[in-house]
């Protein structure tokens, strides 16, 4: 499929409500223009598509949010460098793209560097870089197996995100909550180390083009009845290898 391809299917599936609500971002455009399509939508036609990186390298360079969009989506993550990486964090129109490009179940993130760059972005001047990072970041939260970073890793991302997320951008400080519900649902040590920053500061508000949104509830999120039962949480306390509670194991050893 060629660029002028995807740009007329695009047209074909143009939503003038979502065309409507993109023109209301404004100057947040970054100049690009958009067919008002939905993130559900796009990764339908991206499946469609399937993995193109000649294609996606074409898309990039349009001024078409949608195809960017999908540029993102069918590019090969087997071949995606830290070079490239690099310089498409820079051309994410002022971080208009940064929620597909690091999160949303991200191509990015399915790169073999990914916990690395994550980590390096965190701590980036570059608020962007940073907005990324956490996205990368809450995608690393969902790994399993070999591939998943331990423990100590992200008990060490929770206490950064305590340590700064006061100072933080709206954008970065979703990203970091987002990070921290997806750290939070790994392991009852986790669980709690997340629990414990999301209750210092509460649900993170935020705007959408259609106006203010019911505010990020971390801890809603980590104390569902679901997560409690997975983890062998407990209101009062946290079960071990043998289903007792800490406080249960200290009364039996006295």
């Amino acid at each position: 499929m060629t660029v002028s391809e995807v740009l007329a299917l695009l047209d074909a599936e143009r939503d003038e409500r979502g065309m409507s609500n993109w023109e209301k971002l404004g100057p947040s455009t970054a100049g690009m223009r958009s067919y008002g399509i939905g993130l559900t939508r796009l990764r339908k036609l991206a499946k469609r598509i399937g993995r193109n990186r000649e294609l996606a390298h074409a898309l990039w360079k349009t001024d078409v949010y949608d195809a960017r969009v999908i540029a993102l989506l069918v590019d090969d993550p087997a071949r995606i460098t830290r070079e490239q990486a690099e310089k498409q964090v820079e051309e994410l129109a002022g971080g208009m793209l940064a929620h597909v490009f690091a999160s949303c179940d991200a191509t990015l993130a399915k790169t073999s560097f990914v916990v690395e760059l994550a980590d390096q972005w965190v701590r980036s001047d570059d608020p962007v870089r940073r907005d990324c990072g956490y996205g990368l970041l809450y995608e690393a939260s969902k790994f399993s197996g070999k591939k998943a970073p331990s423990e100590e890793f992200f008990l060490a991302h929770v206490e950064r995100i305590a340590d700064t997320i006061g100072t933080e951008s709206e954008k970065v400080r979703l990203s970091m909550g987002a990070a921290l519900m997806g750290i939070g649902k790994r392991s009852a040590v986790l669980n709690e180390a997340a629990l414990n920053v999301a209750r210092d500061v509460g649900p993170i508000e935020f705007t959408s083009a259609s106006g203010e949104c019911e505010p990020f509830d971390v801890v809603k999120h980590l104390t569902t009845d679901r997560l409690k039962e997975k983890l062998g949480r407990r209101d009062n306390g946290i079960t071990d290898g043998l289903g007792l509670r800490e406080n249960e194991r200290g009364a039996g050893s006295s």
